[in-house]
């Protein structure tokens, strides 16, 4: 009886192996679904990203105003009848008057 026992046992163990080490078996199964969610957590991230890229290529094939937007935010552009003021924060008020305190006792000692 000890013997039927010991092989009943060790065929169980033979079934159970390709169920979870074998080809397909749980433990790929379950690494590939964590892969399968990072990859879906990328889609998900990227496709924002063109959603928001695609919205400003309309915009930009559409209207003036985001082009216009453009020049003056990256490029410094101004229109012909506007006036530019730049309005700068006091601690660079400071900043250049040092440097204008600076470049004047420099100038006067040469």
């Amino acid at each position: 009886m000890r013997i039927i026992t010991l092989v009943l046992i060790a065929l169980l163990l033979l079934l159970q192996y390709p169920l979870w080490l074998g080809r397909g078996g749980w433990l790929k199964v379950w690494d590939l679904h964590h892969q399968v969610e990072a990859q879906q957590q990328v889609n998900e991230k990227t496709q924002a990203r063109n959603a928001l890229l695609d919205a400003e290529v309309r915009d930009l094939k559409q209207g003036t105003e985001a082009i216009e937007e453009r020049a003056r935010s990256e490029l410094g552009m101004v229109k012909s009848d506007e006036v530019f003021f730049q309005i700068l924060d006091e601690s660079a008020n400071r900043l250049t008057e040092k440097l204008a305190v600076s470049s004047s006792v420099s100038a006067a000692v040469k």
